[in-house]
Formats: structure tokens, sequence, C-alpha cells
């Protein structure tokens, strides 16, 4: 058993996914609260907004790392994730700040229910990369 560059790239991936799986945690329960009007619209969108930019370059990153270690099969299946992250941050609504979330009209309901679907796929993703990230990680220390 041998601790080599897809490996750590696996575990590396295991933390950060870890983060992020709390990122689209904390979007479904902002949701969730902006729904039931249990919070203000602007506060929401201000606590949410910082969190967009670093939830795309922490999955970036973990993928460079295992398009650097050679994991093909991991990359190709956050690919898509990547590409709908890019073009959900280049069709954003014009603001001042960086991020996704513009309080005007995010109490729409449409708006919000599909902000709320995103949060909930992302969440079933991250939950299952994590799984399938730690098989990798103990595959590719096995296998060594």
């Amino acid at each position: 058993m041998a601790f080599n560059f897809p490996a750590f790239s696996y575990i590396i991936a295991l933390i950060v996914d870890a983060f992020l799986i709390f990122f689209s945690l904390f979007h479904v329960i902002a949701f969730d609260e902006l729904k039931t009007d249990h919070k203000n619209p602007i506060d929401q969108c201000n606590s949410l907004n910082p969190l967009v930019l670093p939830e795309y370059i922490l999955h970036i990153f973990f993928n460079v790392l295992f398009m650097a270690a050679g994991e093909w099969i991991s990359l190709l299946i956050n690919i898509p994730l990547i590409a709908y992250h890019i073009n959900r941050y280049r069709t954003r609504p014009v603001m001042s700040g960086a991020g996704l979330y513009d309080p005007t009209s995010i109490m729409n309901m449409d708006q919000l229910n599909k902000c709320q679907c995103e949060g909930w796929v992302k969440l079933a993703f991250y939950l299952l990369s994590f799984f399938y990230y730690l098989y990798g990680m103990i595959y590719s220390l096995i296998s060594s």
C-alpha cells in the first residue's frame, strides 16, 4: 500500500467535497427560510453571494488535481457541473458585486423554486461524489 498522487487528489477531493456539501446545505436552508418569510431577501442574498465563487473555485481546484493525476472518470463525472457553474455565472444578473442572487428578483416564486431545486440537486451530487471519492481513494491506495 503506497501513497501516490491519485490518492492525494482523492483525499483533497474528500475534504473539499465536505465543504461543498456544507455550502449546498446552507443554500437549501437559506432558500427555505426565504420561502417561509423567516428572513429578509437582502440579508439572505448578502450571506449567499460570498459563497458562490469559493464554491466554484474549490470545485474546479480538485478537478484540476484529478486531471493532473490522470483520473479521467472522476473528471468526466464533474465536467457537466463545472459547465453548469460557468454558464450560470456567465448569465448571472447584473449586480455590483460577485454572486448569483439578486435580492430584487429572488422572491419571484419561479426563481426561488429554481434556486431551491438547484441546491437540492447539488447536495445530492456532492453527497454521491463524496462516496465515489472515498471509493476512489481506497482503490488507488490498494491498487498501487
